[in-house]
């Protein structure tokens, strides 16, 4: 990329459009194998191990790996480059994978644990993606690129369940060869990797343009003052709000299908249905954000993800199931990405590292603690009370959100 593409009014190059392209296939390849590993873990521990209330362990010890790794992972990024970080995170994603599959192998939970653990540093590095596609677009694209990347779990959507569904009785035991396939899939991120142009380390542009060669020059502000302006608080607390109550009922759906008497089959389903709520939407996303702001299109996400828990508290049958767990994505992904456009207008070029992991050690410790939860929940209290649950969520991101949004306003009003 050169310097007059970031200029203000530039049109994306072809260059800049293959980029975008192959980052989306990344995220596309690197979601499936996400999904793969909540629609097979916890059906997968339950065929060894009594305690069901357990069986999402490994997925949260996933979400405490990315707390854990996420630091590592943007800081060797801002010092080393995108291509080699998430390289990095495609070699710890095999090696996750690896360990997983070994651990269902001899029906040991701690091992699978520890795949895990280790497949959070890929995540940690998938969840970046979001933040690469806004460097390699000038600043006028930063919703729309956000949104592209994204779009790319589409694929994911049909890839991720697909291969599940085809894998999960291929071997002995049950699943095995879906961890088997996830790290052919890893394999496959590494090495599209090597073919994005990705900007040095020191000449990603700044994300709220204007004014980026100042800016640039700055010394970086201590975090707890970039942590302290309210268009990152609320955006920290959306995105924390987001991903929480999308895992805490992704993550305890699979359990909850079967225990209603559908068969495994169906929690595939529900979950391939889910995933495409997430992504689809990133088509136009970008583009709603543009033309309404992006505090709108957050409050929109806010009332899709409580159509969702209406949805599920309606009944048990594989359709409220199905439309639950749609609207929940849908919501999830106006949410998600209003709030990724709002942290990437918080920081400097040389601030983004630690900003960046902040928000995302802020997102990933909700998540980690929410898809724990999901498992202990649904097992004791159910699946009812696990939604009665996520609406107290859903109020502190109406409350934070909201806030913002008419402060937004007044703002405007004023000018």
């Amino acid at each position: 990329m050169t310097p007059a593409s970031h200029a203000p009014g530039a049109t994306l190059d072809r260059r800049a459009r293959l980029n975008l392209l192959l980052l989306a296939t990344c995220q596309a390849l690197g979601q499936a194998g996400n999904t793969m590993m909540f629609a097979a873990t916890a059906l997968s521990v339950v065929t060894f191990y009594p305690q069901r209330e357990l069986a999402t362990l490994p997925t949260t010890m996933q979400h405490l790996g990315i707390m854990l790794w996420v630091f590592p992972a943007a800081l060797l990024m801002q010092r080393r480059g995108r291509q080699l970080g998430f390289r990095v995170g495609s070699v710890f994603g095999m090696a996750g994978a690896t360990i997983a599959g070994t651990g269902l192998y001899f029906a040991n939970l701690a091992v699978m644990c520890l795949g895990g653990l280790v497949l959070g540093y890929a995540v940690a590095a998938l969840h970046q993606y979001r933040f690469a596609a806004v460097e390699l677009v000038p600043a006028a694209y930063r919703a729309k690129a956000i949104s592209w990347v994204t779009a790319g779990g589409v694929v994911a959507g049909v890839l991720g369940p697909s291969l599940v569904r085809w894998t999960h009785d291929q071997w002995v035991p049950i699943y095995l060869a879906t961890f088997a396939a996830m790290v052919l899939v890893h394999l496959t991120v590494f090495t599209i990797m090597g073919f994005i142009r990705f900007p040095a380390p020191d000449a990603a542009p700044a994300a709220g343009g204007g004014q980026a060669a100042v800016r640039a020059v700055e010394p970086p502000r201590p975090l707890l003052t970039i942590a302290a302006q309210p268009r990152f608080a609320a955006a920290a607390i959306a995105g924390m709000i987001a991903f929480g109550t999308m895992s805490f009922l992704m993550s305890a759906s699979p359990l909850a299908i079967v225990a209603c008497g559908l068969p495994h089959t169906e929690a595939h389903w529900v979950i391939f249905m889910h995933v495409m709520g997430m992504f689809v939407p990133s088509f136009f996303t970008g583009n709603l954000i543009t033309r309404y702001g992006t505090t709108a299109v957050m409050l929109a996400g806010i009332a899709l993800l409580g159509g969702g828990v209406a949805a599920a508290l309606a009944g048990l049958d594989a359709w409220h199931f199905r439309a639950a767990l749609t609207l929940n994505g849908v919501g999830w992904n106006f949410l998600f990405v209003g709030a990724t456009t709002l942290v990437t207008t918080c920081y400097r070029p040389n601030e983004r590292g630690k900003v960046q992991a902040f928000n995302d050690f802020l997102v990933f410790g909700t998540t980690a603690t929410a898809s724990f939860l999901a498992g202990y929940l649904q097992e004791r209290l159910g699946w009812f009370t696990l939604n009665w649950f996520a609406l107290l969520l859903m109020a502190v991101a109406l409350a934070a959100v909201g806030w913002l949004h008419l402060q937004n306003r007044a703002a405007r009003a004023a000018a």
